[in-house]
């Protein structure tokens, strides 16, 4: 009989929309945090360049809100997008309160944040900790968590799927009582009965061969959400961050935006520099449209990578607002002071995601998501630089109103279904498992990626359903391990990727197909029904 546990929370992912979610819900609940790795070990961590929000007396929210809007080419949810400027400041002096500092510097009325530029901001607005801004929060975040003492955390736990049953209230016919876990340190499946339960489990790049993401961006809480009957919405619009490092012992290592806010140029292998050609704002251009130019020009002139060059700038300079960077490089025998860096796009945010209102809640009674993993209607087509954190912190907030307002107080648990694996044996094809994960990762690269065509679609979704029916009979014949689990979720999610992408018949933002090359006078956001 497997194990089971018990809480009045539990919150699935650990990064800065979970640690977040669980400090503030602490005060009234029994919360457990799952975490598929270490605790830091996310998306949130690698995060270099900030968070967006208004801290300068020459910008506006106004102006957050029209930057957002036009990045997100038409398909922002402006009441969302409005909320979230509004709710900036405050999130951020939160995370200050909670021991989170933020670079300063001098100025004629006295010290104050130093506010960095990014890409499709037309103010300085980005508040962060050098080049390691993630790092900081993170880490400052867990430790917070780890001394709290109604915050219990399980690590090297996956969630395998949502528990649910029956229920007929606020038009909604499941609701959310837990969920199956699997304990990577013993290898056994556990149980977890919850009131309510919080996917906060990240995006999916990992679904495809290049990505800035680390290993667990398995797009688990996207598709254990999908199962369990949410819609999802926007899945088509994957952002890929147009500069990473290109070295072959590098592995994806982000060169963050901040980079070109503070005057780094894009250039081509002889030097030549290519943005102004392509957008008025050059450098400064929103991602979608910097990623499908590197993509172009890499492609026009037959070479692997271009090159971003911040060298004409004060050698200290560099090194005080780039130390990781500066650091990290130079262990690969590039010195950024002196010489352009090589660079390649990669996978980098999942924009779409499970489709949430203005609380967290989703389809499901009791089941709640947040950050990378929702839809908020924030992002649009394509997302802003630093609004990602952003969301986290100010979502994060607004579920824990609601959650601490309709906690019951005497919480009384219930037993689970037990799980059954009185049928399965252990897996003695392990290469199975290994080579559809990379025939899945290489065909979404080539099909789904920065530029599509409806046949590269097509080819993508007929092998994406043989996979499926595949993993499936593997799923029930044989115990789980992180890579099945994995894969089985990361399938789920590219199916949702492809026929977002199949619906859409323009180009928009981070959507672009050579059939389509237009956009539409009148769009909508793409939405996805397990019900259907």
């Amino acid at each position: 009989m497997n194990q089971q546990n018990n809480c009045d929370v539990l919150i699935i992912g650990s990064g800065a929309a979970g640690l977040t979610l669980a400090l503030h819900l602490a005060k009234n609940a029994d919360v457990v945090i799952l975490s598929k790795g270490p605790l830091n070990e996310g998306s949130t961590f690698y995060a270099q360049g900030g968070i967006a929000a208004v801290f300068d007396e020459n910008d506006s929210i106004a102006s957050h809100v029209a930057d957002t809007m036009i990045a997100g080419a038409g398909l922002c949810d402006e009441k969302t997008v409005l909320y979230t400027a509004e709710n900036a400041k405050a999130c951020l002096n939160w995370l200050i309160e909670q021991g989170v500092t933020f670079d300063k510097e001098e100025s004629e009325q006295g010290e104050r944040y130093h506010l960095t530029r990014e890409g499709g901001h037309s103010h300085r607005r980005i508040l962060h900790s050098a080049d390691a801004t993630g790092k900081v929060i993170q880490t400052t975040l867990a430790d917070r968590v780890r001394q709290h003492s109604r915050i219990r955390i399980f690590e090297r736990y996956n969630a395998i799927d949502l528990i649910c049953e029956s229920h007929e209230e606020e038009g909604k016919s499941k609701q959310c009582i837990g969920a199956y876990i699997w304990n990577r340190n013993t290898e056994k499946v556990e149980s977890i009965y919850a009131q309510k339960t919080i996917l906060a489990t990240g995006g999916a790049s990992k679904v495809y061969q290049y990505t800035s993401n680390p290993d667990v961006s398995s797009g688990d809480g996207i598709a254990m959400a999908w199962r369990a009957g949410c819609r999802v919405a926007n899945m088509e619009f994957n952002q890929f961050h147009p500069t990473c490092l290109f070295h072959p012992d590098a592995g994806t290592f982000l060169l963050t935006e901040a980079l070109r806010g503070e005057g780094a140029k894009l250039r081509r292998p002889d030097g030549s520099r290519f943005m102004p050609a392509f957008d008025h704002r050059a450098e400064l251009a929103p991602r979608d449209i910097v990623a499908r130019a590197i993509d172009f020009e890499m492609k026009r002139l037959g070479v692997d990578c271009m090159y971003l060059d911040i060298s004409h700038k004060p050698r200290d300079f560099i090194k005080q607002h780039f130390p990781t960077i500066y650091q990290r490089t130079k262990d690969f025998g590039i010195d950024i002071t002196k010489q352009p860096i090589p660079v390649v796009p990669a996978a980098h945010y999942t924009c779409g995601g499970v489709m949430i209102d203005q609380q967290g809640k989703t389809d499901v009674h009791q089941l709640y998501a947040i950050g990378e993993m929702s839809y908020t209607g924030l992002h649009g087509a394509n997302r802003l630089a630093s609004n990602s954190l952003l969301e986290c912190l100010v979502f994060a907030r607004a579920a824990a109103i609601e959650i601490s307002e309709s906690l019951k107080p005497n919480n009384r648990f219930i037993n689970l279904p037990r799980w059954d694996e009185s049928r399965v044996t252990d897996s003695d094809e392990e290469v199975v498992i290994q080579h559809n994960w990379h025939e899945l990762r290489l065909f979404m690269w080539d099909y789904v990626g920065i530029v599509r065509t409806t046949k590269r679609l097509e080819r993508a979704l007929h092998r994406v359903e043989l996979l499926q029916r595949e993993i499936q009979e593997y799923y029930q014949h044989f115990k789980v391990s992180n890579n099945l689990l994995e894969l089985r979720n990361l399938v789920q999610v590219a199916e949702l990727i492809i026929r977002c992408a199949m619906s859409r018949k323009e180009s928009r933002g981070l959507h672009y197909t050579l059939d389509y090359p237009e956009q539409l006078a009148e769009t909508k956001p793409t939405i996805l029904n397990p019900n259907d």
